[in-house]
């Protein structure tokens, strides 16, 4: 059976760490198949904020993007329709990897240097298509882990149940 930390917290007033509550669930008699962190790959992402973009001047599809990380302004190259000044997205920046591992490079674009990439819920694996760019909520901080603004900050437990604990087929 798998279920979420939190999910569990819904029904146990606890403030134990998650080793103390796997140790605890192992007493009482389940065996713990694994812990995972389903949405690690979303910590290196920040909500980010393009405060201007203009038209590439090499490529009629491309556009020139300040965009402010909460820390520093970035320029990056974006070829999505919905590039805009004003837009909320989530930002990877030189060094990120994105799911497929696909790792975030300085890149030169038509002659236009970028230092990172805004990313639409298809790049994130959160969507199979995609439009453009993933629009964040005009309230999302800037500079917010975008893992931390999803709410994903989470883990996955999984234990083994026996037939002898039928009582153990629900969280509750």
């Amino acid at each position: 059976m798998k279920f979420t930390l939190s999910w569990l917290k819904d029904y146990l007033d606890t403030d134990k760490s998650l080793e103390k509550i796997c140790d605890r669930l192992t007493a009482i008699g389940l065996e713990l198949e694994g812990l995972e962190d389903p949405a690690a790959t979303f910590a290196p992402f920040k909500v980010a904020y393009v405060e201007s973009a203009e038209q590439h001047p090499d490529a009629d599809r491309l556009r020139v993007l300040m965009v402010n990380t909460g820390k520093e302004t970035l320029q990056v190259v974006c070829g999505a329709p919905n590039a805009r000044a004003g837009l909320k997205a989530p930002l990877a920046r030189v060094g990120a990897k994105l799911p497929g591992d696909f790792k975030i490079k300085k890149a030169k674009l038509r002659g236009v240097e970028s230092f990172g990439m805004l990313c639409a819920e298809q790049e994130l694996g959160l969507s199979e298509e995609s439009a453009g760019l993933m629009e964040l909520a005009t309230d999302a901080p800037v500079g917010t882990s975008l893992r931390e603004y999803l709410g994903l900050d989470d883990q996955l437990i999984e234990v083994d149940l026996k037939p002898n604990r039928a009582d153990c087929l629900s969280i509750r």
